[in-house]
């Protein structure tokens, strides 16, 4: 079978290669996937550069969620077992965190479920414990972390303020139904941001970008409010003034969800339910901006870890792609 493969680290249009390599064999408690479409997080950039978290042995195979058809025929999603990533025609994965596909969505919404909406809603409800009639500041709102965090938002009953960088993204943001965007380009967050609320600030902020991003949310977040650190796509790790948070009376508060799979899978599982639901009422849709063929994969990581595209790209087999 195919299967993309990284054997040095660096950037993934220069490091990702095409090999083809043997089918895996599940091991107990495995499952054999064939893939039906796998979804690009900016993850993935992180593991072809070495720089993320969980380093898997050379050579290794990216791609950290998926849409698949088990041997019997059932349509799931999961998160292959690294090194052996969903970058490939077959993946073997962990039973146990295998979930069933929602019926509403196709392969590559389904795909483009799991890890950034779970994370969404987690963040929001379990971290911020978001309530309808409070503001969300969603920074990248037209990104794949981004976008899931805009509609949970809305689902909950908040004002949503999404940023963007650019006329494009932020017509999107405006689509995915934000009340207000904010062009960081060529607007002031923070000004705007108090503006919408009269001086009040954000009720909860949603911070996927760190850097400059989180710099600007401590400035125009709320009394009591919550600023949710979901990542750092910037690249820039803030350092932040305690001193000011004791100040201005606000919560800085870390997600990581991957740890709910090992300390609390039951949530997860809850999470998927009440995100399954919300798919078939319409309140939530992934929204997949390319669907692109398994040999096109490498220069689609390439772009999302550039942070040109928008919403969710996929990889999906020869005869989906579009």
């Amino acid at each position: 079978m195919q299967a993309w493969r990284v054997h040095e680290n660096g950037e993934p249009g220069e490091v990702m290669r095409l090999d083809e390599v043997e089918r895996p064999t599940p091991a107990e408690g495995q499952l054999l996937l064939k893939v039906r479409a796998a979804n690009i997080n900016f993850p993935d950039a992180l593991l072809c550069r070495g720089q993320y978290q969980v380093r898997p042995p050379l050579p290794f195979t990216p791609g950290v969620e998926v849409c698949g058809e088990t041997e019997d025929g059932r349509r799931v999603i999961a998160n292959p077992a690294l090194p052996h990533g969903g970058f490939a025609e077959y993946v073997v994965v962990d039973a146990a965190t295998v979930l069933p596909a929602p019926e509403s969505l196709d392969d590559a919404e389904a795909a483009a479920l799991h890890i950034g909406y779970q994370t969404g809603w987690f963040g929001l409800h379990r971290r911020a414990r978001i309530q309808a009639g409070e503001t969300l500041l969603v920074h990248a709102a037209a990104g794949g972390v981004g976008s899931a965090a805009v509609q949970l938002g809305k689902a909950a009953g908040a004002t949503v303020i999404g940023v963007a960088g650019g006329p494009e993204k932020a017509r999107i943001a405006r689509e995915l139904g934000c009340d207000l965007v904010i062009d960081r380009r060529t607007e002031d967050i923070v000004a705007k941001v108090k503006e919408a609320t009269g001086g009040r600030g954000a009720d909860v902020v949603y911070d996927p970008v760190g850097g400059d991003a989180y710099a600007k949310s401590v400035k125009c977040v709320a009394f009591e409010g919550r600023i949710v650190v979901v990542g750092f796509a910037s690249g820039a790790i803030p350092s932040p003034g305690l001193n000011h948070a004791l100040v201005k009376n606000y919560s800085i508060v870390g997600l990581h969800w991957g740890l709910y799979n090992t300390m609390d899978p039951a949530a997860v599982l809850a999470c998927h339910e009440e995100l399954t639901k919300l798919a078939a009422e319409g309140a939530i849709k992934p929204l997949i901006s390319e669907r692109v063929a398994m040999k096109d994969a490498a220069d689609a990581v390439q772009r999302v870890a550039d942070g040109t595209t928008t919403g969710r790209v996929v990889v999906v087999p020869e005869g989906v792609a579009r």
